[in-house]
């Protein structure tokens, strides 16, 4: 017996039939919405002023402000520092713990 899945997306705004889903980000969160062809294009008119006057970040991915923030640990953000040591042509481990030389020098440029 085949077995046929169909998704249906409804607009966010007004519960209408959407035909999209846009990906967005702002202060450091990442948003899903999906709308329907009028509001999507409201949005990204909306928004134009401020994508036209901005810079894309490489990678497709936003540096949040919280970049500088404490971790709930009470140290630096692992993902801040992280991001900081590539950019800085600094060898760090993709995941686990950061290297204490690595943390002091990222704490030391901040």
């Amino acid at each position: 017996m085949a077995k046929k899945t169909v998704v249906l997306l409804e607009d966010d705004i007004d519960g209408s039939e959407a035909t999209e889903t846009i990906s967005f980000a702002l202060d450091g969160s990442e948003y899903e919405i999906d709308l329907n062809e009028g509001h999507a294009n409201e949005l990204r008119e909306a928004l134009t002023r401020f994508t036209d006057a901005g810079r894309k970040v490489a990678g497709g991915r936003s540096r949040s402000v919280g970049a500088r923030t404490k971790s709930a640990q009470g140290g630096p953000d692992a993902k801040a520092v992280r991001m900081w040591a590539a950019e800085n042509g600094l060898q760090v481990n993709a995941r686990g713990r950061i290297q204490a030389e690595i943390v002091e020098k990222y704490e030391a440029a901040h």
